[in-house]
């Protein structure tokens, strides 16, 4: 039997969510930039989240490649008339494997309840697709005390249904909204705090055995400044990166210190 902690045996992930920037021309120049950093390192899990537009041009700078391409969004209905939307047949016609799914900015702006995020998590894993489901609370509710609270009711009501054997597949990313963009960045104990509470959660649900497997992303403000820091803890499996993903040697570095930290 392995002697390793459960916190070695993860692997780590870093995520890049480019959120609605970079064209199909400078998506594929920032890759390149990548690539040839870390294009080949397989001791982390790297994944590439470009927009829609330039999904295709990503795929084909990533040829032959390490690193992954993830996906913002997808709907959870297979086709039909829902104008605007992308599938995930769609998306993995083009070699994406990996979906942001429930991210802050689409509950905040889209509207997206817990029962629509369920519906994508399920219709992604039916697909074959890695969901990174995000979970977090606002400022309001962090200053209220309700934080656990609300990471509780997001994460049961999104992962409702999903089996046993698909819960590994899962990655789930903890994002305190009131540190997105803003500079602001959880203490490394009030991020471990709340992974550590998924976790126990995933555990509830699923047994230690699973819970010990699924991998759970830090994405509030991580920057290589703060990320060796993050990392080193038990419960903290890597970083769903914004900003810090928008620039090659920001998020080589960040890859790096994940790497540092296996």
């Amino acid at each position: 039997m392995s002697t390793q902690s459960p916190h070695l045996i993860r692997k780590k992930v870093i995520a890049g969510n480019w959120k609605m920037n970079k064209t199909a021309a400078e998506g594929a120049a920032l890759t390149r930039e990548i690539v040839e950093a870390v294009g080949r390192e397989t001791l982390v899990d790297t994944v590439l989240c470009p927009p829609f537009t330039a999904l295709e041009s990503v795929a084909r700078a990533l040829e032959g490649q390490a690193i992954k391409l993830g996906a913002q969004n997808m709907h959870p209905e297979k086709s039909g008339a829902f104008t605007g939307e992308i599938s995930a047949e769609m998306l993995r016609t083009l070699y994406v494997t990996h979906v942001i799914l429930g991210h802050s900015e689409r509950r905040q702006y889209c509207g997206e309840t817990d029962g629509f995020i369920n519906r994508k998590v399920l219709a992604a894993l039916a697909s074959e697709l890695r969901p990174i489901l995000c979970v977090g609370e606002t400022l309001a509710e962090r200053e209220a005390g309700r934080t656990l609270d609300v990471v509780r009711t997001q994460t049961e009501a999104a992962l409702a249904g999903v089996k046993p054997e698909q819960i590994t597949t899962v990655i789930i990313a903890y994002e305190p909204v009131w540190a997105i963009g803003t500079g602001k960045v959880a203490t490394t104990a009030q991020a471990q705090e709340v992974h550590a509470f998924i976790r126990a959660l995933l555990t509830r649900l699923h047994g230690a055995a699973l819970s010990q497997k699924v991998r759970i992303l830090y994405g509030g403000s991580m920057k290589p400044a703060n990320a060796p820091e993050l990392l080193a803890q038990p419960d903290i499996d890597g970083g769903l990166i914004g900003g810090a993903s928008l620039e090659a040697r920001s998020f080589v570095d960040l890859v790096k210190a994940a790497m540092a930290a296996v």
